[in-house]
């Protein structure tokens, strides 16, 4: 009994749950990546990647929808990142301690626990009725936009606050104004952290179907490739146009059934989502990574 109540006994058997629990779910993730990479990357090839979709015959492929979903992400972080940014060194760095500061974390953590449908029904009802945009990749990125806002502010303001505050207040005894500490010493420091967050908030922009459904629409219209300007309803750059993405794809051929080779195309665009999310990681670590030795060097 007394051996069962040792500090060491009580350390090693939570340390074992805890390593126990973290193998299981290493387990379940590399089982889910191995399902999605063994069985999308067999359909994987250039024509693939590039051809336009077809909804009768097989041997469709989703370039007209890859694009959407990378020039939706663009619209999407072009909106999004500058306002959560300003707003998050904001709440961190400036806001006061009151009820107002208050008011607005909880409201930013009651938006972030919003399910993606009740966002994409407010972003048809503002964006899609109310502005008359129409279902449109603008539409669909203003939604986006607010459906991503919280977990981007919210990131960027606990990794300022992570930064040790005697580098600010090091930064003030030496006379630089507070806005250049934060935007050259504590914002740098916090940019490991804060790019977690944005690519948190890139791969729910790249996977969500629901929001992207109700705004941006299900429709793969006709793209003319030769033809870049914004103003053309048939250029893949006009904001006004409606943009079926990967995501949307995979869920429209899996309910509707009616290409001969639906799951095959299923597997592969699922493939592709994921290999997109992996990119924009490892490009934005290699990214992180020469930040720092930049820093550490000069």
């Amino acid at each position: 009994m007394n051996d069962k109540l040792n500090p060491r006994f009580v350390d090693k058997t939570f340390k074992s749950i805890v390593y126990v629990i973290v193998a299981i779910v290493i387990i379940f993730l590399c089982a889910l990546l191995g399902y999605i990479i063994i069985g999308g990357v067999p359909y994987l090839s250039w024509h693939f990647l590039t051809t336009s979709s077809n909804y009768i015959y097989a041997g469709g492929g989703i370039g007209i929808q890859l694009f959407n979903s990378i020039y939706l992400t663009f619209i999407t972080l072009l909106i999004s990142l500058p306002l959560s940014f300003g707003a998050g060194i904001w709440l961190s760095e400036y806001a006061p301690d009151n009820w107002l500061t208050f008011i607005i974390r909880t409201s930013l953590e009651v938006l972030s626990s919003l399910p993606s449908i009740v966002v994409g029904l407010f972003g048809f009802l503002l964006f899609v009725i109310k502005f008359r945009l129409g279902f449109s990749i603008l539409a669909g990125g203003l939604t986006l936009a607010f459906f991503n806002l919280p977990l981007l502010i919210r990131s960027t303001e606990i990794a300022i606050r992570n930064v040790s505050r005697e580098q600010m207040n090091a930064g003030l005894a030496l006379g630089i104004s507070r806005w250049e500490v934060v935007k050259k010493i504590i914002v740098p420091d916090a940019l490991p952290e804060i790019v977690t967050g944005i690519i948190l908030g890139t791969g729910r922009i790249i996977g969500e179907t629901a929001a992207v459904i109700y705004t941006a629409g299900q429709s793969a219209s006709l793209v003319d490739f030769s033809d870049w300007n914004p103003l053309s309803i048939t250029s893949p750059l006009c904001p006004l146009r409606p943009a079926e993405t990967v995501a949307v794809h995979i869920w429209k051929i899996n309910t509707e059934g009616t290409i001969p080779d639906a799951a095959a195309i299923s597997a592969g665009s699922a493939a592709v989502l994921l290999f997109m999310v992996l990119f924009f990681d490892i490009v934005a670590r290699c990214q992180i990574s020469k930040r720092r030795k930049k820093m550490g060097t000069e």
